[in-house]
């Protein structure tokens, strides 16, 4: 298990160029990471959606 900071660092690294279909696999590993309660899991939970919905109309 990560820590919620090992994952913000890994997530921060993931996204810091191109959303690639790579990228948002990785990102939902991480999330499984994180307990199901977990604030962070919904935010980062809501900022892959946003991500893969900007990814598809690029």
């Amino acid at each position: 298990m990560l820590t919620e900071q090992e994952v913000v660092r890994t997530w921060a690294r993931l996204f810091k160029g191109e959303v690639t279909g790579e990228n948002i696999a990785k990102a939902e590993a991480l999330l499984d990471e994180l307990r199901p309660e977990s604030p962070l899991r919904h935010r980062l939970g809501n900022e892959l959606d946003e991500l893969r919905l900007l990814s598809i109309h690029d």
